[in-house]
């Protein structure tokens, strides 16, 4: 059975590789992209926010699908239709149509709650956290193998032609082909992981259109008043808000204070995924059964808080690089604790829903954060989007700490 759950373990790292190496593609090209369209700093946030509502929207009712009918078929059709989102990606040419292939990719976007949900089917309690730590190694990877495998596409792309918008279009076209990719991989090799699907499968919602919203709310009302589950969500959402703040303008704010082009965007956002690489993969991995969650959660938030803070205080490359360096341990330290608590504080038979609920609040995190950051970098100041982040995350800190005990050590009580 342990072999079994490892081969598993390595097909949905594989999936959510695959996906993210093209998700790493779009990250630094979309506001470069999106200014070449004429969209302002406000408009390239509301773009990156689109994609979360239709997460936030959505993420719940595909969770409780993969609750009821597995959580193969879901990944596999998400997978197949994120293809057609990135195509109409690669050919637009206004902020509109921009914005309506982001929301199909973000209605479709379940890969990854499913791929969560599918961790803690395989994984037992001691080791939770460390599963959700191999989704964020494979963050780690595709932020590696994405940013430089998209760099290197749009200077391919440029050799090409110079016309308008080739290169963008061509690298996206490439990442059209690796998401389709991933759908032929997931479908011959992801095997069903939910073995509650008749006993245990919360039945999904008939009238979506209509209900959807209001079930949603309800749904993150319930999990907010859970003990210590609705505060770690809470300092989820706190540190997605924080994070997408970022996210959306510091290509925007390298561009206009370094004079960095997509390129150096590229290799920075490689720089991060190698850090975030080595510590989901290793560095966490080994700090959990040393310290729980409860200890490296503490450390996370206040490194991304830091970090934040100090790209805002950034005069010079060097602040801005240790910035940077600060930045995936943090995030590394924090994602899977938070996740791996809620799983382990979830009953066996809705992991599908609250890890669901969870990834929707981060998703409101990211509807809000980009269209902040967007807004305060082109209203207030080049900076002011770092150091609202920063005040997120220590805000974040602070009610890890007011949870005290109630975070569970449960990777350290097992296997230090």
């Amino acid at each position: 059975m342990a072999e079994q759950n490892k081969s598993e373990l390595k097909v949905i790292f594989l999936t959510v590789f695959l996906y993210l190496v093209g998700f790493g593609i779009i990250i630094p090209l979309l506001p470069i992209l999106s200014r070449e369209v004429g969209a302002s700093p406000f408009e390239i946030g509301l773009l990156l926010s689109v994609y979360s509502i239709a997460q936030f929207l959505f993420a719940p009712f595909w969770g409780r699908l993969s609750d009821r009918y597995g959580r193969r078929p879901i990944l596999v059709l998400c997978l197949g239709l994120e293809v057609f989102s990135y195509l109409l990606f690669a050919f637009a040419r206004s902020v509109e149509i921009l914005i309506v292939a982001r929301a199909l990719a973000g209605f479709f976007g379940a890969s990854l709650s499913t791929a969560n949900a599918a961790i803690s089917d395989v994984t037992a309690e001691h080791s939770r956290s460390k599963g959700m730590a191999l989704i964020g190694a494979a963050f780690g990877l595709g932020f590696i193998v994405g940013p430089a495998l998209g760099g290197g596409l749009s200077i391919i792309g440029r050799s090409i032609s110079d016309a308008p918008f080739f290169a963008s279009t061509f690298t996206l076209c490439a990442v059209a082909a690796l998401n389709f990719a991933t759908f032929i991989f997931a479908y011959f090799k992801f095997g069903e992981t939910n073995k509650n699907l008749v006993s245990g499968g919360a039945k999904p919602d008939s009238k979506v259109s209509a209900q959807l919203l209001r079930t949603r709310i309800l749904g993150m009302v319930e999990v907010l008043k859970r003990p210590v589950v609705g505060p770690l969500v809470f300092v989820f959402f706190l540190a997605s808000a924080g994070m997408s703040c970022m996210e959306a303008t510091l290509a925007l704010f390298v561009a206009d204070r370094f004079g960095w082009g997509l390129k150096e965007v590229s290799l920075g956002f490689v720089y991060i995924g190698v850090l975030a690489t080595f510590n989901q993969g290793f560095l966490v991995r080994r700090l959990l059964p040393l310290y729980g969650e409860k200890k490296l959660l503490r450390i996370g938030t206040i490194l991304m808080a830091l970090s934040f803070t100090f790209i805002g205080l950034s005069s010079n490359l060097w602040i801005l690089a240790l910035a940077m360096t600060l930045l995936p341990f943090g995030q590394s330290l924090t994602n899977p604790a938070i996740l791996g608590s809620v799983s382990l504080l979830s009953p066996a038979n809705e992991q599908g829903k609250a890890l669901g609920s969870t990834q929707s609040f981060a998703s409101l995190g990211r509807i809000i954060g980009p269209a902040v950051g967007g807004w305060a970098y082109g209203s207030l100041s080049q900076t002011s989007p770092y150091f609202i982040s920063g005040f997120l995350l220590f805000a974040g800190a602070w009610v890890v700490y007011q949870l005290g005990q109630g975070i569970p050590s449960t990777a350290k009580a097992k296997e230090a």
